[in-house]
């Protein structure tokens, strides 16, 4: 009898801690630097479970919607983004303090551009060439056009073959991925999650949201038809908006097949 009981308590101590797991709590925390120790004004805090963010105030303080084992992101420029796991002490004792180091820079050498401009306008602008391979085609029954690298009738064919014949990256990456590509709607429904992305340039805090690898990120923009320039040069943000454009088409196209 008395194994039976501790087995019972067993149970219910299980189903109370996966219960508490699911509830959603406002957290509630302080952002410090390392260095000097004090708090820290705007900086960004994400939820990548629950896609839901916020800044900090003046005293470094933030309170956002979190559960036990999700993930916190912090960023600020200039510092090294970190993620922060929630713990059930966290929610219980309802603060606590989360330090920023800052990023260490090393000088790189310096490269010269290598067109001499004047400083006159109408002389530069026929001394800088204008590259035209961006070149976006869209196509009818899909909400964004593909990016082609000119606008070569063998670049048409081009796109044609990847819309039509899907990649088994792209399925690889969306297709067994429902659940992180689904956050793409939430991220773009967040001001604060926008506001951060637009202001990045690294990929990191991208691929921390949608749950990918960072190295993941090219492949599929390149899977997707959009040129390396765009690859190279987007802000987070233009690549969270190319991503998501590009995850409604392979949804038409896999509803279709």
């Amino acid at each position: 009898m008395r194994y039976f009981i501790v087995f019972l308590l067993a149970i219910f101590s299980n189903f109370a801690l996966a219960q508490n797991d699911t509830l959603v709590a406002n957290l509630q925390g302080t952002v410090i630097n390392s260095q000097t120790r004090l708090p820290m004004n705007n900086v960004h805090v994400i939820n990548t479970s629950l896609v839901k963010g916020t800044i900090t105030d003046g005293n470094g303080f933030f309170e956002l919607p979190a559960r036990a084992n999700d993930t916190l992101l912090f960023s600020y420029l200039g510092f090294e983004t970190i993620k922060v796991r929630v713990t059930h002490d966290w929610i219980k004792n309802k603060s606590s303090k989360v330090v920023l180091t800052e990023k260490a820079y090393a000088l790189e050498e310096v490269v010269l551009a290598r067109y001499n401009l004047t400083g006159y306008v109408e002389v530069d602008t026929d001394l800088i060439p204008v590259h035209e391979d961006n070149y976006r085609y869209s196509i009818s029954g899909l909400n964004a056009g593909y990016e082609a690298g000119d606008k070569s009738p063998g670049a048409v064919t081009k796109v044609l073959q990847s819309i039509f014949n899907p990649a088994d990256f792209l399925y690889n990456t969306f297709g067994k991925r429902p659940k992180q590509m689904e956050k793409l709607k939430k991220m773009k429904q967040d001001d604060t999650v926008r506001e951060l992305l637009a202001t990045k340039y690294d990929r990191q805090t991208l691929a921390a949201l949608l749950e990918v690898d960072k190295d993941d990120i090219p492949l599929i923009l390149q899977n997707c038809n959009y040129s390396e320039y765009f690859i190279k040069t987007a802000n987070d943000l233009q690549i969270l908006d190319a991503i998501s454009a590009c995850y409604e088409e392979y949804k038409i196209l896999k509803k279709n097949k």
